[in-house]
């Protein structure tokens, strides 16, 4: 196994975007340049599509992504088992794990993807790494990347669409661009399939995806507020 001194590095593609964000891909690019080839090459479709000199869009692509009216989560227990008490484990245990490395975790859950990225940095237990990149990461991944397909995201905005009665308009007309995450996405899934063994699993789309979990979402908050009203 590699030295993960780099996914400290790689967890910026992830971050929120600010100032320095196209600085952090550059470098996120310079440390994976000398031994990732296949990694580099979905990073640099990343970078052509990313509008770096505007702030304002770099952001609206991010929150499009991951938040409002999202394509998909970047909360990896949320990924995987949507509400499911599976997560609530899922996050007391990585809570621990954050807290003995000493891992900030910020504003953001321990499943968040940019903080377990950072805590793989921090981590001497191999087994339990192998652990978090076979049982959790690489499922996760898939599923995540599975949300970018063009009948998932369809499917995604019609339900935005009768619950919220309106969608909100995607930040550029170009499918490529308001789906640019994807390509950060698979760098970093090329990463751990050069630093990690293991088997890649089919993961089936089941009852607990994102679809149906975000469904159930708007449902319980329209009870609440008309339970209120």
């Amino acid at each position: 196994m590699r030295k993960l001194a780099h996914y400290a590095v790689i967890a910026d593609l992830f971050t929120y975007p600010d100032d320095l964000y196209p600085l952090n891909i550059q470098r996120v690019r310079k440390t994976l340049a000398a031994d990732y080839a296949k990694a580099v090459s979905e990073l640099d479709r990343f970078l052509s599509l990313l509008p770096a000199d505007d702030l304002l869009k770099m952001q609206d692509l991010y929150i499009h992504t991951f938040d409002v009216q999202a394509i998909t989560t970047l909360d990896i227990g949320y990924a995987l088992f949507g509400d499911d008490y599976k997560r609530g484990e899922l996050l007391a245990n990585l809570n621990r794990e954050h807290r003995e490395a000493e891992n900030d975790c910020g504003v953001e859950l321990a499943d968040h993807l940019p903080n377990v990225v950072r805590l793989m940095a921090k981590l001497d237990d191999k087994e339990l790494l192998q652990e978090l990149v076979e049982e959790l990461l690489v499922p996760a991944l898939k599923t995540m990347l599975r949300e970018f397909g063009t009948e998932r995201i369809k499917e995604k905005n019609e339900s935005y669409k009768k619950h919220y009665k309106t969608l909100i308009e995607a930040p550029s007309p170009r499918p490529e661009i308001s789906t640019l995450y994807q390509f950060a996405l698979k760098a970093f899934y090329e990463v751990l399939k050069q630093d990690f063994t293991f088997i890649e699993k089919i993961t089936p789309v089941t009852t607990v995806d994102f679809l149906s979990s975000i469904q159930r979402e708007i449902e319980i908050e329209q009870k609440a507020e008309s339970t209120s009203q």
